[in-house]
């Protein structure tokens, strides 16, 4: 049995295809294939509140080489959402039309708080009892933080920040101001203990693997700011060449970087976790949840 997920965000689209197997009788889920294509949204619907026909023709390309490879693996079940660029593109729903009519997808756009809520499914074992975390997820077109205590989620915000927007732009840097005041307010409220981060995005994964670390050891404030500082050294152009980042990343890397370590230092959040997760697991492990039974009569034909 397998289950996908296809994410389209500002500005990459990303297709996850898990096999569901069993350990003592569990299941879980293992991934079998993965594509991530820059299809860059948020270009045209950042700058000119539309989503081109050029990119629309782009999109309904990927996606049908999506669905191809969803039948290939007969898959069982899937979601398909879209995020920031889709909610904030004038023509949005025309799109989703367009795309039902041609492929006979149905795609959702989903809120920032669906989006956060999501990317929650996948962070219960990194969220432990006694500690205060500020989970940090910077996509293209927005940044979702949530703020959790003993395990619980207190507090969530949904921001339009993200690496793709234009950052001299004068009502992104008031969003910045917002969003560290918010911070800063309801961390206020935590229990004066460490307060941990957890980052999720492409570009923190990157910066992550920049810094060749063993996965599930957490990285150091000081860390990440080296790496930004080290970076914003080199040209896109040298970004590119010399240090092999692919194009989509190579400008997205420094405002991300930027954003994470405001939140990280507003937080007074000293190491952070980087699970290399988000959006697509998340809808895999609701997945999971929701074809409970079914997977129950699987497992009953498998064993």
């Amino acid at each position: 049995m397998h289950l996908a997920a296809i994410d389209i965000g500002s500005n990459g689209a990303r297709l996850l295809i898990s096999a569901v197997l069993f350990k003592k009788q569990k299941p879980y889920l293992k991934p079998v294939e993965y594509v991530r294509f820059p299809l860059r949204l948020g270009e045209d619907v950042f700058t000119h509140q539309r989503i081109s026909l050029q990119r629309i023709d782009q999109m309904l390309k990927l996606l049908e080489s999506f669905k191809l490879l969803m039948e290939l693996y007969e898959v069982s079940d899937y979601l398909v959402f879209a995020t920031a660029a889709m909610r904030e593109a004038k023509n949005g729903e025309e799109v989703i039309q367009k795309i039902k009519s041609v492929l006979g997808l149905e795609m959702q756009i989903i809120s920032g708080d669906q989006e956060a809520e999501f990317t929650n499914y996948t962070l219960a074992e990194f969220v432990k009892k006694g500690n205060n975390y500020i989970h940090i997820d910077v996509g293209g077109g927005s940044t979702e933080i949530n703020l959790f205590q003993d395990e619980k989620k207190l507090f969530s915000r949904s921001y339009k920040v993200g690496s793709v927007r234009n950052a001299q732009a004068p009502e992104y840097q008031q969003l910045l101001v917002d969003m560290k005041h918010w911070i800063n307010q309801k961390v206020a409220s935590f229990v004066k203990q460490e307060t941990i981060a957890i980052g999720t995005g492409g570009n923190i994964n990157k910066i992550y693997k920049l810094l060749d670390r063993k996965i599930s050891r957490p990285i150091k404030l000081e860390e990440i700011k080296t790496i930004k500082e080290y970076l914003e050294e080199f040209t896109l152009e040298e970004r590119i060449h010399k240090l092999g980042l692919n194009p989509d990343r190579a400008d997205t890397i420094v405002p991300a970087g930027h954003i994470y370590l405001l939140a990280m230092e507003t937080a007074h959040a000293k190491q952070m976790i980087v699970p290399n997760l988000g959006l697509k697991d998340g809808i895999l492990a609701y997945l999971l949840e929701k074809n409970r039974s079914k997977i129950s009569t699987y497992k009953t034909q498998v064993f």
